[in-house]
């Protein structure tokens, strides 16, 4: 008897495991469950519009999701579609694949004022996801603040500080593109804890702030040269690419171009300040210290009409899933969550890495799930199972073959140029579906 897994989420957590157990055991039934009727998770409603070289990773999910013997069915909610204990009872193997669809807090006063976005809401807008598609940030701003110091800071700001001209080769919403183009900004800022040694952006990412038509990014280079002096040799060697950047920032002067990118380091974010909207930031000055990071009780505040956070995310179980509150993921040993359970990428480790690091945790999974396969055997109806279920409650899953029909209208959707224009709400994508 052929073994059956599902997986629930299509992201990259997903569709790796899936294609890792197709190359482990052979013969293999994988169903691929997501509560969305579009596949590839984070690929597509969380990579920047304008990364389309790192969501072209989705190409290689294509050939997955049609293989022989592997299904992806879109509109399925864990918990209120089927149980957890169902899947359970229906499969061989369940790997939970949920990602980390949640933006952790900053734990400040006035985090509740309109105008404070977390960035995974945030790029959810951009790329139209529809759990999103009703934030309708308020842009209108001369300064907006963006907290953390990571590639997805980056993101946000860059995105912000485009041209229409600059994104009119990606994905970008058109609802998100016309808001950002009415925005009056003259200020951004990138506010994070740490100095810039400890700073988490890559190069790549970085070096494109450089190349911006229309904004300037600046920081101050005396305080970067301290800061540089004041590390140990192998900090500075492990990030010499990244310094290198900023060291070319830092010879920008003011007023070259319209709007201002501001790097600040060393700065806590104490407080939003305003009363029913953001109308400041209260930052608060950091040191190194011998436990970790001290304040030196200098503070400062901020003259901006936005925030926008980025400093992690964290996951959000189904009814049942064993959980770790604390940090935010599946509670696992290694992958094992429970007997015939098991964790895959972000829900697994956390919000760390590039997409393709996901690979490496999907092959350790399939290698646990054989071992365990083979101690015990396969036993369970899989598929068939989960098809009674669906069509005793009248539910009728999204197919690969009609996820192809959306993105066929997405495509045709899109102007000259643009790679589509993504269906925002999910009654439009099940009617392109069905269509």
């Amino acid at each position: 008897m052929a073994a059956s897994v599902v997986i629930v989420g299509s992201g990259p957590g997903g569709f790796y495991a899936a294609d890792a157990l197709q190359r482990r055991l052979e013969g293999c039934r994988v169903d691929i469950i997501d509560r969305l009727p579009t596949p590839f998770g984070l690929v597509r409603g969380g990579v920047a519009p304008d990364h389309q070289s790192t969501k072209a990773v989705q190409r290689v999910f294509e050939r997955t999701a049609t293989r022989p013997g592997v299904r992806f069915l879109g509109g399925i909610e864990v918990g209120s579609t089927v149980s957890y204990d169902e899947l359970k009872a229906a499969y061989d193997a369940v790997v939970v694949a949920i990602g980390c669809p949640r933006d952790k807090k900053l734990g400040i006063p006035g985090e509740e004022l309109k105008g404070v976005y977390g960035s995974w809401s945030f790029v959810g807008w951009l790329n139209g996801h529809p759990g999103f598609r009703n934030l309708a940030p308020d842009l209108s701003a001369r300064a907006i603040a963006v907290i953390g110091n990571g590639n997805v800071a980056i993101d946000c700001v860059r995105v912000l500080a485009k041209t229409p001209a600059e994104m009119a080769k990606s994905d970008l919403c058109r609802h998100a593109a016309e808001v950002i183009a009415a925005a009056p900004l003259e200020r951004l800022y990138l506010i994070g804890r740490h100095g810039p040694v400890e700073a988490r952006f890559t190069p790549l990412e970085l070096g494109e702030l450089g190349e911006l038509e229309r904004c300037t990014p600046l920081l101050d280079g005396t305080a970067l040269e301290r800061d540089i002096a004041a590390a140990g040799f192998e900090e500075v060697k492990a990030k010499e690419k990244m310094l290198a950047i900023l060291r070319r920032f830092a010879a920008n002067r003011p007023g070259a171009k319209p709007l201002e990118l501001h790097f600040l380091f060393w700065s806590a974010p104490l407080a939003i300040l305003g009363q029913e909207r953001v109308g400041g930031l209260e930052l608060e000055r950091t040191r190194l210290a011998s436990d970790g990071f001290g304040s030196s009780g200098e503070t400062s505040e901020l003259a901006v009409q936005s925030v926008i956070t980025a400093i992690g995310y964290a996951g959000v179980p189904f009814a049942g899933l064993p959980f770790d509150e604390r940090r935010g993921i599946v509670r696992n040993e290694g992958g094992r969550v429970e007997p015939g359970v098991y964790a895959a990428g972000w829900a697994k480790r956390g919000p760390s890495g590039t997409i393709p690091v996901n690979r490496a945790d999907a092959i350790a999974v399939a290698e646990l799930i054989a071992a365990d396969l083979e101690a015990r055997g396969a036993q369970k109806p899989g598929p068939a199972a989960l098809d009674a279920l669906l069509a005793a409650r009248g539910v009728r899953p999204v197919s690969f073959a009609e996820w192809q029909r959306i993105n066929q209208a997405e495509v045709a959707r899109a102007g000259p140029g643009r790679p589509r224009e993504k269906f925002t709400r999910i009654e439009e994508m099940l009617a392109a579906a069905r269509a």
